[in-house]
């Protein structure tokens, strides 16, 4: 399932290539014929997302809801208008990293554009503008709802670090340490916190030194502080680079792919010029999959701070990753 940066860099394409556009709205599949047709040639306003879902909100008070899950896919293609669209969600074949949109007639950003392609499967959804078109598959959740129905649903879930509206990080740790739950387990809910998943659940406990198993109500004020600090920068990178790389410079074995003079702040504090160690917080989209992650999927491979091999589990049905050593048993 894609993880919220996805979803984020999904608003921000839809923000660009759609903003401000009537769009013909179709359900070349059928299943989403009614909702299709209520926001049919009108204005797409903005797009926003919040943790895992994405909400497309439309002129005459309407918003489509848009939970991709496991299998649901955005494909994208238009003139030159639409340069750097790309498809996102299943199928991801380099982790999370997107496909950029294929060139060419009815591709994105090249050759004449002649208008959309014929569908392709099982469209659920077609938008389509004057100078280009996206088509949603496979989506756990699509609906047009009223805002009303929209603000209620983004209530129900935990605060966003990417959006990180004031008093979002006071309220994931209130949410958190009232848990009784693992911190594994409670950062996969999204009525905790939206928007992380697997990859970002493994990898910031990690950086951080927390034992996944501690229950969350275990967790002092500036833990959670602290979680909550390197899971927005985190997740802020991945919306960057289109893809979750979490590994230092000094950590990787390429020593590729790090901005110099971008070091690690402790949460809440500025970033600063200087890459003390060489321990640079950012990276590229060259770093190699094998160096991207400290613990995910490394299983049986060896710790990049202590050698100790890398562990899984099985976790309220995910698996879960990380250090015994580093990490605590």
């Amino acid at each position: 399932m894609p993880e919220g940066h996805s979803v984020h860099r999904l608003a921000r394409q839809f923000n660009d290539v759609f903003g401000g556009a009537s769009l013909a709205v179709s359900s070349p599949q059928g299943k989403f014929a009614a909702g299709a047709a209520l926001v049919d040639g009108i204005v797409l306003e903005r797009a926003e997302a919040h943790g895992k879902q994405m909400f497309l909100y439309f002129s005459q008070d309407h918003v489509m809801r848009v939970h991709l899950g496991l299998y649901g896919a955005w494909d994208f293609g238009g003139d030159s208008t639409f340069t750097g669209a790309s498809s996102i969600g299943a199928p991801r074949r380099i982790g999370e990293q997107e496909v950029a949109a294929d060139t060419g007639l009815g591709g994105g950003g090249g050759g004449d554009y002649t208008g959309p392609p014929e569908p392709k499967g099982a469209v659920r959804v077609r938008l389509v503008s004057a100078h280009g078109w996206a088509d949603l598959r496979g989506p756990t959740a699509c609906e047009v709802i009223t805002p009303d129905e929209a603000a209620a649903v983004r209530r129900k879930l935990g605060p966003d670090p990417l959006n990180n509206a004031p008093g979002d990080a006071e309220e994931f740790s209130r949410r958190i340490r009232k848990s009784s739950t693992s911190i594994a387990l409670a950062l996969m809910k999204q009525d905790v916190l939206a928007g992380v998943g697997n990859v970002y659940r493994a990898e910031v406990l990690f950086r951080l030194g927390l034992d996944p198993m501690l229950p969350g109500r275990s967790l002092q004020a500036e833990e959670a502080a602290a979680l909550w600090g390197d899971i927005a920068r985190t997740m802020a990178d991945g919306v960057r680079d289109g893809r979750i790389i979490t590994t230092e410079l000094a950590d990787r074995s390429s020593g590729i792919g790090a901005e110099v003079g971008h070091a690690l702040a402790p949460a809440g504090q500025p970033e600063t010029g200087d890459a003390a160690g060489g321990r640079c917080r950012t990276a590229n989209k060259d770093v190699p999959v094998e160096d991207a992650h400290y613990v995910y999927k490394r299983e049986g491979l060896p710790c990049r701070h202590c050698g100790t091999e890398v562990a899984m589990k099985d976790l309220g049905g995910r698996k879960l990753y990380w250090c015994p050593s580093c990490q605590g048993d």
